[in-house]
C-alpha cells in the first residue's frame, strides 16, 4: 500500500484483528453485489470506504422516487437513472481507487456462475426467491461464500452460507425452493428505512471478516433482527441431508 493508502485505511490498520494484513487482503479483493437497493446500498458504500479493490454491482432497475426513502447510494438527481450507474457515481464520488464493474441485467444460469466464480465473497440484496435461489446454487457449484439478507417491514434476516466447509448448510437447506409461499415485497407490504441500512451494514461488516480473514462469521447461524421492538435472536443452522443443492 503506499502513503495515501495507509492514511485513508488507517483506521483498520490500527485495529490488532486487522492490521496491514488484513487491509491489503481487503484491497485484493473481488466482492459481487446482487441488487443495488436497499440492501446493496449500504453493502456497497462500506465496501468501497473499506478499500475492497474490486466490486462488481449487479441490477437491471432504474431508480424510482419512491427508493430513495431507503435506497441510500442514490440520489434525487438520480431518479431515472440506471441504478449500476448511480451506485457507480456515489461508490467512485467515495473511493476513487477501486475498480466498480457494472451488470445491468438480472442475472442467472451460466452468466451469474460466470460472475460468482470470479468473486471472492457474494452479497445477496435482491428482493426475490428466485434469484435467491440462482444466487444459492451458483455459490455452492463454485464453493464461494454468500452472505444472504432480508428486510420487510420491520424485520430482518441474515446469515453466511459457506461451502467451503462441507457441514455448512446453504440457503435451500434452510428455505427449500419447493416450499416456499408468495413474494412478499416492500413494494407491497412496506419496509422501515433502517432496518434496510442495518441488515445491509451486517452484511458487509459480513463480507469484511471474510475478506480480511478475521473474527467469526455468522456461517451455521441465522440473525433475526425486529426493529420494532429492538430485538436479535440468533437460531443455529444444520445442514439438510436430503437439500436438492448441497447434497446432492
Amino acid at each position: 500500500m503506499n502513503d495515501q493508502q495507509l492514511l485513508r485505511y488507517s483506521r483498520h490498520i490500527l485495529l490488532p484483528e486487522m492490521g496491514i494484513e488484513a487491509q491489503q487482503r481487503l484491497c485484493e479483493a473481488h466482492a459481487l453485489i446482487i441488487g443495488a437497493g436497499g440492501l446493496g446500498s449500504p453493502v456497497a458504500l462500506y465496501l468501497a470506504s473499506a478499500g475492497v479493490g474490486h466490486i462488481t454491482l449487479c441490477d437491471d432497475d432504474q431508480v424510482d422516487l419512491t427508493n430513495l426513502q431507503r435506497q441510500i447510494m442514490h440520489r434525487t438527481d438520480s431518479v431515472g437513472m440506471s441504478k449500476v450507474d448511480s451506485a457507480k457515481r456515489s461508490l467512485h464520488d467515495l473511493n476513487p481507487e477501486i475498480i466498480v464493474s457494472l451488470v445491468q441485467e438480472r442475472v442467472s444460469g451460466a452468466r451469474l456462475l460466470e460472475l460468482v466464480e470470479q468473486a471472492d465473497v457474494v452479497i445477496d440484496g435482491c428482493d426475490n426467491f428466485a434469484t435467491r435461489h440462482d444466487v444459492n446454487s451458483a455459490c455452492v457449484q463454485s464453493h464461494k461464500p454468500l452472505i444472504s439478507g432480508a428486510a420487510i417491514r420491520f424485520d430482518g434476516q441474515i446469515s453466511v452460507f459457506d461451502l467451503r466447509d462441507p457441514e455448512s448448510p446453504c440457503y435451500a437447506c434452510l428455505f427449500p425452493e419447493e416450499g416456499e409461499s408468495d413474494e412478499v415485497r416492500c413494494a407491497v407490504m412496506g419496509v422501515f428505512a433502517p432496518l434496510t441500512g442495518i441488515i445491509g451494514s451486517l452484511q458487509a461488516t459480513e463480507a469484511l471478516k471474510l475478506l480480511g480473514h478475521v473474527g467469526q462469521s455468522l456461517a451455521g447461524r441465522l440473525m433475526l433482527f425486529d426493529a420494532l421492538n429492538m430485538k436479535t435472536r440468533t437460531l443455529k443452522l444444520t445442514k439438510d441431508p436430503q437439500c436438492r443443492v448441497c447434497s446432492v
